[in-house]
């Protein structure tokens, strides 16, 4: 049977684990950019709106969003990974805690970022019915998962994979079926919708074997999926929805 609750405190061990070299920002920064802009655009974001980034780690996509205007404060889990942000982000303000007991007021947000976490969660509910809980009537959620129905996510990353690899993942973590993911979020109260997106090019994997293969991996992804037909394919699913 599938594990339903999170096991938190492996969590914390493995991304206070990374936090020493602060080696869990993935992606090139052209590609941060890049999705932090897709977020925006599908949350609806205005300048100036305070906005919570969950999971934000050392809040690399927390300072791309105060630099582009937003009140932006970021939370996680991980003591060591706030630490690093409130050291490197003096101007940012950092929470530790946990997306399923979210230390911000009822309808107190403009907008929340799910920055790959929901796959993190076996069951995320109790996370959608807190986010639903701290956003105001009207505003807007955006989360960034790895898609199970894109061929490499599941090859390496799902469980059921022969080829799944352990390496630089959680036992909690799983790649996401966008149907599942938008149904969660519906069932709280939020309109949902789901996008899709690739072609975000990784500077680091975790596993040392497979890493001479990034700049190839970067290079199909951005050929084989970019097609409109091609789009339920693509890496990662971008779950949306507003409250009413």
């Amino acid at each position: 049977m599938e594990q339903l609750a999170q096991d938190k405190q492996k969590e914390i061990d493995f991304f206070d684990g990374h936090a020493a070299a602060d080696s869990y920002d993935v992606f090139t920064p052209e590609s941060n950019i890049r999705l932090i802009k897709t977020c925006v655009r599908l949350a609806g974001l205005k300048l100036g709106d305070r906005v919570a980034d969950l999971g934000c780690g050392s809040g690399v996509f927390t300072e791309l969003l105060y630099r582009q205007g937003y009140n932006a404060v970021g939370l996680d889990i991980s003591p060591e990974l706030i630490r690093r942000g409130r050291t490197k982000f003096q101007n940012i303000e950092f929470f530790e805690g946990d997306v399923e007991n979210l230390p911000f007021a009822s309808a107190s947000l403009d907008g929340v970022l799910l920055s790959g976490l929901v796959h993190h969660l076996p069951d995320p509910s109790r996370c959608a019915a807190e986010v639903f809980r701290v956003l105001k009537p009207g505003s807007a959620f955006v989360a960034f998962d790895p898609n199970r129905m894109n061929p490499f996510m599941y090859l390496y990353r799902d469980r059921s994979s022969p080829f799944y690899s352990s390496v630089g993942v959680t036992e909690n973590e799983r790649p996401v079926l966008a149907h599942r993911v938008a149904a969660v979020f519906r069932s709280v109260g939020f309109n949902v919708d789901t996008d899709y997106i690739s072609d975000l090019s990784y500077r680091y994997v975790a596993s040392s074997k497979i890493r001479w293969l990034l700049p190839a991996y970067n290079a199909l992804d951005r050929l084989l999926f970019a097609p409109d037909f091609m789009k339920p394919l693509r890496s990662f699913v971008l779950t949306f929805g507003r409250k009413p």
